[in-house]
């Protein structure tokens, strides 16, 4: 299953969840773990899209930062 079947998935969970026959002891913990879970799938989707962005098609990985030394005795 993929992390964007997984945000769906849970997405529906989320919503289906004040509905269904759940007792409501339970709801705060189901709740609780979709929200874990949306988490972690989310910080690894912005993670997996920050590498995509930074790839320069070569298997290096870069980005537009730079470093300028500068002579302070002069």
């Amino acid at each position: 299953m993929s992390r964007e079947s997984v945000v769906l998935f849970i997405g529906l969970i989320v919503l289906v969840t004040p509905f269904v026959g759940v007792p409501s002891q339970w709801k705060p913990v189901i709740l609780s773990a979709c929200g874990f879970i949306l988490m972690v799938v989310g910080f690894s989707l912005r993670r997996a899209a920050y590498l995509r962005r930074i790839d320069k098609g070569n298997g290096e990985r870069g980005t537009d930062s730079f470093s300028e030394s500068v002579n302070v005795g002069e």
